[in-house]
């Protein structure tokens, strides 16, 4: 969830330390998690990036001029390209750049650089939930209504997420659900969300891993036998519910427990306990919610569209008090996917191969359209292809630590040590940053004005509250200074008000409309004691369709002002004849699935104290303290099967790699199941044993479950010698 908060500077803007206080807002009810709490430390943390660093020929990193290393990599960008055409440059963005910087980001691949590899972390957190929710109602909001709604739900069905951890102020909107005892959990742990449900709070279902489209499908199953299934809503809002329903009907819950393990009387329950809290049988409304637990893997587009259907089959979506919706997995992984970072997208979440959208973005940006590069290949596919033959020579990266974060990892660095040229933008020295040839320092979020949009498409300000230290630039300024380097004509504003402006323009009638919208007017909106403005939000008023149900009249808001849309798809969705699209899918099973070399399942995931790669939080000393090193939880009768004790060090291989973690017994995972975090770097990266397979509709690798032998850790000269490499350089 958006971390949502008042920062103070008590000896004015240029001094340290801050103070952060949670504000009163509705998606956080003026609640912070450890992390917002403690998040003023990083601000100033020892090695904070303050100038800029360019590798010399013996290799090691030193300061350098902004001037210097603008220039360094300049030239080498207009050598590369000239030798090998403009696709011998990529750019990797992050989901927690601001929409300005985002969409800034975008321009300057298509314009400046004119390669199609551009693509961003993103890919691996929302794009099977946006791949699925573009298909079946033709416009991707994480929440398609605001997160508050939940409240009066009777039921709320969470797969994949363990909100409680990755973002407890939510917690508090599952209390209306848990209270009328319709709270379903759907997790292979027993994790912190899990546990809410409690006698009389609801159900926890806890399926094998990789299972959690079987789940669904039985449910969907359960409804169509049963008569449950909201048919007026079905046959008037909806289209293919007649080949959901033959799909679903091979999957009864005695067969479906053979394949997930959830006994069939627990999926008949549930089924039927959705059934009775939708508005069509006399419910408050219920709600099924997605995340990354079930969205990352190669069946995950399949398993969202799953979920989707069996909302539809409720008749919950577009409806006040029930519906789907997605919950965002970074700071602005909405609307950094908005606003040109995809591979395949243009601001305005139009697609870069329709030639309206690219007369109208190049319009925006004084460019020919056929200037614009095409489409061009998603994460895995473009971190694969570095320095291979025919592959970009230099890569970009801009709010991302590839090294830790992306699947495979020891290839991804593998492919990073290829490269002719590493540019990293970041604002402390991350593992990828200590990989780069030239390191560029970037302000961070209280250092800089902007926007960010949270997972209900609530556009919200960021406000600068401190003076950057040292020499730490916007990427804004970085872009535009780049771009005059390499001598493009196109304009490259810095203030970010401006930027905003012409975001607002390039996305005009795109389905992310922010036409309506400026820094000025949100400003006026705070001002007024709103919470941010919803995206639709067009520059003409359109009262009629999606805006049915808007807010009345503000004194932030002139008559003619669209007021912004809180809750899509009330009259009709997003396709072409207004009806939601219910798609049939099937169940294939993981990709590196459980074998005799490979008989235990691993799952990976956050805790509450550390964020992404940990390249920020492992630099808050209250936060390490608690947990200070990686760690493999497996049941204490899988422990005693292979010899690892609780406390132990545990060995884990993959076919793609080996890590060593110390063993933490615990009933909360299954006895064929062990969890890690995905935080940490060196000999206890998680992700140098996770699958780069992806969705074939998404692009999304399949991070959350794999096939591993458990052992005993044994002494790897090796594997020690990285460790404490990377703990000195760190140092």
């Amino acid at each position: 969830m958006d971390l949502t908060l008042d920062v103070a500077a008590p000896g004015g803007r240029a001094a340290l330390p801050v103070t952060v206080t949670p504000r009163q807002f509705p998606t956080n009810g003026g609640g912070l998690c450890q992390k917002g709490w403690t998040s003023a430390t990083v601000l100033r943390a020892p090695d904070r990036l303050t100038t800029p660093l360019v590798r010399g020929a013996d290799g090691v990193l030193v300061p350098a001029s902004w001037d210097d290393a603008l220039d360094l990599v300049a030239g080498r960008l207009s050598a590369l390209a000239a030798e090998h055409g403009p696709e011998a440059v990529a750019v990797f963005g992050g989901g927690g750049l601001t929409n300005e910087k985002a969409y800034a980001l975008g321009k300057f691949a298509r314009t400046v650089l004119r390669t199609p590899f551009i693509d961003y972390n993103g890919r691996f957190c929302m794009s099977s939930a946006a791949a699925a929710g573009n298909r079946a109602f033709g416009l991707d909001r994480g929440l398609p209504f605001p997160v508050t709604d939940l409240a009066g739900a009777d039921a709320i069905l969470l797969l994949g997420s363990n909100v409680a951890e990755t973002m407890p102020p939510f917690v508090q909107h599952l209390a209306g659900a848990r209270a009328a005892g319709g709270l379903v959990v759907v997790d292979p742990r027993r994790s912190a969300t899990a546990r809410l449900v409690g006698p009389g709070e609801g159900v926890h279902l806890q399926p094998v891993p990789g299972t959690d489209l079987v789940v669904l499908l039985a449910l969907l199953h359960v409804l169509v036998a049963e008569r449950l299934v909201d048919r007026e809503y079905v046959a008037g809002r909806t289209t293919g519910f007649d080949d959901v329903a033959r799909s679903a009907a091979a999957w009864w819950p005695e067969r479906a427990e053979t394949v997930c393990g959830v006994p069939a009387e627990e999926l008949r329950r549930v089924a039927r306990l959705l059934a009775a809290a939708s508005p069509s049988r006399g419910g408050r409304g219920a709600y099924v919610l997605t995340g990354r637990g079930v969205e990352q893997s190669a069946q995950g587009t399949a398993t969202v569209t799953a979920a989707i259907d069996l909302a539809l089959a409720l008749g919950l979506g577009g409806r006040v008090g029930s519906g789907y919706g997605c919950l965002t997995g970074q700071g602005n992984g909405q609307g950094g996917r908005e606003h040109g970072q995809k591979c395949d997208q243009l601001p305005g979440y139009r697609k870069i191969d329709d030639p309206a959208a690219r007369a109208h973005v190049a319009g925006v940006w004084g460019v020919d359209p056929a200037s614009l590069p095409g489409p061009g290949v998603p994460a895995v596919k473009l971190l694969t292809s570095l320095g291979t033959p025919g592959g970009p020579r230099a890569l970009l990266v801009h709010g991302s630590n590839v090294v830790v974060s992306a699947p495979n990892a020891d290839r991804v660095r593998e492919r990073l040590a290829a490269l002719d040229l590493l540019v990293v933008c970041d604002v402390v020295p991350s593992e990828t940053a200590l990989l780069a040839d030239v390191v560029l320092p970037t302000t961070q979020w209280a250092e800089e004005e902007g926007t960010m949009t949270n997972l209900e498409g609530r556009v919200i300000r960021r406000r600068r509250a401190v003076d950057p230290p040292g020499d730490a630039r916007s990427e804004l300024w970085i872009l535009a200074e780049l771009a005059h380097r390499l001598g493009s004509g196109v304009a490259f504003p810095t203030d970010p008000a401006v930027v905003f402006d012409e975001l607002a323009r390039a996305s005009a009638g795109g389905v992310a409309d922010y036409s309506g919208l400026s820094h000025a007017r949100l400003d006026a909106h705070h001002a007024a004691g709103g919470a941010g403005l919803y995206w639709p939000c067009p520059a003409t008023p359109d009262l009629s369709g999606p805006a049915r149900g808007i807010p009345a009249a503000r004194p932030d808001r002139s008559p003619g002002e669209h007021p912004g849309t809180p809750r899509v798809f009330l009259d009709r969705f997003a396709t072409p004849d207004g009806r939601a699209r219910m798609v049939a899918v099937d169940h294939a099973g993981p990709s590196d699935d459980v074998r005799p070399d490979a008989p235990t399942y691993l799952v990976t995931g956050r805790v509450l104290q550390h964020y992404q790669s940990g390249a920020q939080t492992h630099r808050v000393p209250e936060l390490e303290r608690l947990v200070p090193e990686p760690y493999v939880e497996l049941h204490p009768l899988l422990g005693l099967r292979v010899g690892v004790p609780d406390g132990g060090r545990a060995r884990l291989v993959s076919a793609r790699g080996v890590v060593e973690a110390t063993a933490r017994w615990t009933d909360a995972v299954r006895p064929d199941t062990v969890f890690m975090p995905f935080h940490w770097s060196g000999a206890g990266s998680v992700n140098r044993l996770t699958t780069d397979a992806v969705d074939p509709v998404s692009a999304m690798p399949e991070f959350k479950v794999c096939a591993v032998a458990v052992t005993p850790a044994v002494p790897d000269p090796a594997a020690t010698a990285e460790h404490v490499e990377t703990l000195e350089v760190l140092a």
